[in-house]
């Protein structure tokens, strides 16, 4: 189908997003198109925005702006006793979802020697040196995937933090609740609030 080559670059951008074919993508690039010219140009100031703005927070590695501390890192209210541990910034919908107020820490990803995501890309060392500086910090709660990565994350977070004498806090991970396999960001908020009161300490 000949099409202006604008078309067909907005068309390829688009399918590159998740779970957006190249159908998908086309349908969405002839909304774009005949809506409201002023949608379109919010919808390409916001993403340029996004791309300019948005950085890691130097805490705790969540989505940030400016590189400010997120909003949860900034959030005075929050249970500073308790530290979450979840894979990637999209995880935190979900446990916040059941009900979690505490704090986060984002590890950017799991461990993956076939991939070679070892230990050092991942923000173990970040996360040992707040749960050994921080008074506050009692409870580690590793809220990894449900697979053999997850499950090896989970493991090294914890002989890390066993380690490491500066480190004094209970260390557990969720439980009952996710069915093996499954990833955190997907899982709705009755199976998410029945994992953490289910959660084991991790010896």
């Amino acid at each position: 189908m000949k099409r202006a080559p604008v078309i067909d670059d907005l068309v390829l951008e688009l399918s590159r997003l998740p779970s957006v074919g190249p159908k998908s993508a086309t349908r969405l690039a002839y909304h774009l198109l005949s809506a409201d010219k002023q949608q379109t140009l919010d919808l390409a100031e916001a993403l340029s925005m996004l791309a300019a703005s948005v950085t890691a927070c130097p805490v705790c590695f969540n989505f940030a702006q400016d590189d400010n501390l997120c909003v949860i890192c900034s959030d005075p209210r929050r249970e500073a006793t308790q530290l979450c541990v979840v894979e990637a910034p999209t995880d935190i919908p979900a446990v916040e979802g059941a009900g979690f107020r505490g704090l986060f820490h984002v590890l950017g990803g799991s461990l993956d020697l076939i991939a070679g995501v070892t230990e050092d890309d991942l923000s173990f060392r970040e996360l040992a040196q707040r749960a050994g500086d921080s008074s506050e910090i009692t409870e580690v709660i590793i809220a990894t995937n449900g697979n053999t990565s997850g499950d090896a994350t989970a493991f090294a977070i914890t002989r890390i933090l066993a380690e490491d004498p500066q480190v004094s806090v209970t260390v557990s991970r969720l439980a009952c609740g996710l069915p093996y396999g499954s990833d955190i960001d997907h899982a709705d908020e009755v199976t998410m609030t029945r994992a953490f009161a289910g959660r084991v300490i991790c010896d």
